[in-house]
């Protein structure tokens, strides 16, 4: 299984942000095992680094950590089409729609997000953390 991690699963794990630390932390260690391919976009690189930089407040503790995320989630380029798909797609907000659109040019199985109300009407299947561990276990 392909699936997209939004960036705020990222953050979960990384800053053990409760009560979605756990699950996060689950999605790292079976994405770690190789029990899906995970991936993240090139975007989240970014917004992820930001975001770690305000806790870490030192760049190259920062860039260590998204060294380490690298090993664990290979990342997929977001393209000029995606951005231009994510203009007229049902999803209202544009970041999600361009997320989704990486997705299914990429062909993921899926993105996994707490924020699945934005993506009521994305053409990929959207998972809650939960219920993506849950899948996979049925899929062992």
């Amino acid at each position: 299984m392909k699936a997209l991690i939004d960036t705020c699963i990222i953050i979960d794990a990384l800053q053990s942000r409760e009560p979605f630390k756990n699950e996060a932390e689950i999605i790292f260690l079976k994405a770690a095992n190789k029990q899906f391919d995970g991936f993240i976009s090139a975007k989240s690189c970014m917004d992820i680094y930001y975001l770690t930089h305000k806790c870490t407040h030192n760049d190259m503790d920062t860039r260590k950590i998204l060294s380490n995320l690298y090993i664990i989630f290979d990342i997929l380029d977001t393209t000029e089409l995606d951005c231009r798909k994510a203009i007229s797609s049902d999803i209202s907000d544009y970041k999600d729609a361009v997320m989704s659109e990486t997705a299914i040019r990429t062909k993921m199985d899926c993105i996994v997000t707490h924020n699945i109300k934005d993506y009521c009407k994305s053409f990929i299947p959207i998972y809650q953390p939960l219920d993506f561990l849950q899948l996979l276990d049925k899929q062992l």
